[in-house]
């Protein structure tokens, strides 16, 4: 009963109908821990956000991939249970842990009734401070990411991205794929992990978002309980990254009947007064689904694809402009041509006013259903606070879409778009297209 009780609490708690208020309460903590809570106390159960800003971009040079697989390894015991022990308690506390890490940052995600709540927080203490790192359960989680890498490996558009990335980002930790590679993850040690756990866990670098059952005096005890027996300073955050993205076309060879395409160039950042113009422009441009201007001249109007699509992509340390695209090899340079051409069209001439006030109505209209449940709402919080967004964003955020004006999003497409910038990266056997020499 406590566990569809708990299903049931994911799905519904604080389903927010359109122009709902979010009221956001900051929280502190005796140990100078921060946090921002929703609190409702309609139904006993609280979900809970965690990230660590760094995440895999902080692994120590020559040991790529440990983050990631000592991320993978935080449920897999801790103290005096095992996996298989700390699996069954997670269960009969019917709680729910999570465990991810991406290149700026590792995220752990909490779920828990309120009856549960401190069996919960100390079972997440253990697993966070104490990790077992067990040579069974590190042989195991290290096969798993060893699949996952040689699949990857035979994998188009996988193979797209790490050659992208490559050009792009040079010798930054970007570069390179966070599960690291055969040989650089086979030769991890308990050591690197122990490391890697001291380099990323570290209290100068959280950031949290509860929702729920919770006040935030018991909220600022909960913190100090979980995390304040982590180490103060983490390892150095990477330098930015410096984006060397020339244009032209990369063609990797692979066996197979439809190509794969990468493209982009530089980008905007998350935190420029011109992101949310140059969110309206990628909407109309190549991030609105069947109503973009790429989907109607690429697939609609030639038939060249099933889907091509843009989007904007605002990392910690760079911030790039992307696109992706699929072909048949007789007919991938003729889908490569016109989105240069649509690319530079957009950059001359900008968008009209019908366009943006329909990307406008989408944008305003989806973002209140991002708050469909606690976990989605205590997530949104936790990227404000990383992204240094303030604590009232959610309830201007729609106002500062409706004030874009139409010249605005000229002058940024004029000023972002760049189509001989434009890198082109394809995987398979594209007919009349070879690779151009980097500039």
């Amino acid at each position: 009963m406590i566990r569809l009780i708990l299903s049931f609490c994911a799905l519904v708690v604080l389903a927010l109908p359109a122009g709902a208020e979010v009221n956001i309460k900051e929280v502190k903590s005796d140990a100078g821990l921060t946090a921002w809570l929703v609190e409702d106390h309609s139904i006993p159960f609280v979900a809970l956000e965690i990230r660590f800003r760094g995440g895999a971009s902080l692994d120590a040079p020559g040991k790529r991939g440990a983050i990631n697989l000592m991320t993978g390894l935080l449920e897999e015991g801790t103290g005096e249970m095992d996996a298989r022990a700390f699996a069954r308690e997670t269960e009969a506390l019917a709680t729910s842990f999570g465990f991810d890490v991406s290149d700026d940052s590792l995220s752990v995600s909490a779920r828990f009734l309120t009856e549960n709540r401190d069996a919960s927080i100390e079972l997440l203490r253990a697993a966070l401070q104490e990790p077992r790192f067990d040579a069974q359960a590190i042989a195991r989680v290290r096969q798993q990411v060893l699949s996952g890498i040689r699949s990857e490996a035979k994998d188009p558009n996988d193979i797209a991205g790490r050659s992208f990335d490559q050009i792009a980002f040079g010798d930054h930790p970007y570069a390179s794929s966070l599960s690291g590679t055969e040989e650089s993850v086979t030769a991890l040690t308990r050591d690197d992990l122990l490391d890697a756990h001291k380099a990323v866990l570290a209290q100068d670098r959280i950031y949290i978002g509860a929702v729920g059952d919770i006040t935030p005096e018991e909220l600022a005890v909960l913190m100090d309980e979980l995390l304040s027996g982590l180490p103060e300073q983490g390892a150095p955050m990477p330098p930015m990254a410096e984006i060397t993205i020339p244009g032209g076309v990369t063609v990797v060879p692979f066996d197979t009947p439809q190509s794969v395409a990468l493209f982009g160039h530089v980008g905007i950042p998350l935190e420029h007064p011109d992101y949310f113009a140059a969110t309206l422009l990628n909407q109309i441009l190549g991030g609105g689904g069947f109503e973009s201007r790429l989907m109607e001249e690429v697939r609609e109007k030639r038939g060249l694809t099933y889907g091509v699509y843009s989007y904007l992509v605002p990392k910690d340390l760079a911030a790039t402009y992307l696109g992706s695209v699929s072909s048949a090899n007789d007919r991938i340079a003729q889908a490569i041509e016109v989105i240069r051409a649509e690319w530079s069209k957009a950059a001359a001439e900008g968008v009209t006013q019908a366009e943006l006030d329909d990307a406008k109505t989408y944008m305003t209209g989806a973002y209140p259903l991002r708050f469909d449940g606690n976990g989605p709402i205590a997530q949104i919080m936790v990227g404000m606070q990383m992204s240094g967004l303030p604590i009232d964003y959610i309830a201007t955020r729609n106002d500062r879409v409706e004030a874009v004006t139409l010249e605005d999003v000229k002058r940024v497409a004029g000023e972002l778009l760049d189509p001989d910038g434009l890198h082109f990266v394809v995987v398979g056997q594209p007919a009349g297209l070879e690779s151009t020499p980097a500039n």
